[in-house]
């Protein structure tokens, strides 16, 4: 992929992140107010100009090919600095000064907050953040009993809502993993009862098993027989090899296991909630400067699209 020359532009950027994060050139036109033929195009020029296949093509849509993976991660981070850039050019680095510990659980901190972590402290150096990783229940009790400020946290997860001030940050869509053989992967879209006849792995990080247990429950199905793991890389190899299927949030998705096999992603039919993941702090408690500074910058940067799977 290497060319001293090459040339492309943000909009080709944006255009080639929707489309990876849909999966479909058409979801990726109408998320960009584009049309179908002027997302295509943006794209096979952008190929063109860096000398490689960013997606394979088929009937059912778009999947990143191994360079076009790598160069999802570059593109991300390009348009997340020119997204600041845009929204905060000129302002002077903040008076602020001290320190504050952030909480999150394994998901949200691995998946998450640890790249805006990195932003924030580039941008006001004066403010120290020490990232802690702590369960849900951990996570709570430790505000409740004022031993920790603010926190990021999956909001759905929250054993009692109302018992906290909660700011949403991101959304993250559900959907099924497949290895790319599997019987489904051609599907355009699979219902729970399609999933329900293959062996189904249960994640157990971040209570993920909790939530999978919720819409199976509703759908008055289970799948024919389930594993579970603690693992997050465990669970991209058994969906890689073929041993199961599972449904993820496409904020932990990546298209190739540890031990590169590769991995498609599903649309569901049924209704499935999205991870959404926001700050929790203590309910009506005043945050201090530092932890009201970091709060309004994760509310700017993750509104940028490419922070929402």
């Amino acid at each position: 992929m290497a060319n001293p020359n090459v040339r492309f532009t943000l909009r080709q950027l944006q255009f080639f992140v929707a489309a990876a994060q849909s999966g479909k050139l058409s979801q990726a036109a109408v998320d960009c107010h584009v049309t179908q033929s002027a997302m295509t195009s943006a794209i096979s020029e952008l190929e063109k100009t860096l000398g490689c296949l960013l997606f394979e093509r088929s009937r059912n849509g778009v999947s990143l090919t191994y360079d076009g993976n790598l160069f999802f991660q570059k593109a991300n981070a390009l348009l997340e600095m020119a997204y600041d850039a845009s929204r905060d050019p000129f302002q002077s680095d903040s008076k602020v000064a001290g320190t504050l510990e952030i909480a999150a659980s394994y998901t949200v901190l691995g998946y998450f907050i640890l790249p805006l972590i990195a932003r924030f402290q580039k941008k006001f150096p004066r403010i120290k953040i020490t990232p802690k990783e702590l369960s849900r229940s951990e996570i709570e009790g430790a505000i409740q009993a004022g031993e920790l400020e603010i926190a990021v946290a999956i909001l759905s997860n929250v054993s009692d809502p109302n018992a906290f001030d909660r700011q949403s940050l991101v959304t993250s869509r559900r959907q099924l993993w497949v290895a790319y053989d599997h019987p489904l992967a051609d599907l355009p879209q699979v219902s729970l009862q399609d999933v329900a006849a293959f062996p189904y792995i249960f994640p157990h990080v971040d209570e993920g098993q909790m939530a999978s247990m919720t819409y199976w429950g509703q759908s008055d199905l289970q799948p024919a027989s389930t594993m579970r793991t603690t693992s997050m890389e465990a669970v991209r190899e058994m969906v890689g090899l073929g041993i199961g299927v599972t449904i993820l949030s496409d904020m932990v998705f990546r298209p190739w296991s540890l031990e590169g096999r590769r991995i498609r992603r599903i649309p569901l039919i049924n209704k499935i909630p999205p991870m959404e993941i926001g700050l929790i702090w203590q309910k009506d408690h005043r945050l201090s400067p530092v932890a009201q500074v970091f709060r309004d910058y994760l509310e700017v940067v993750s509104s940028s699209p490419s922070n929402n799977a």
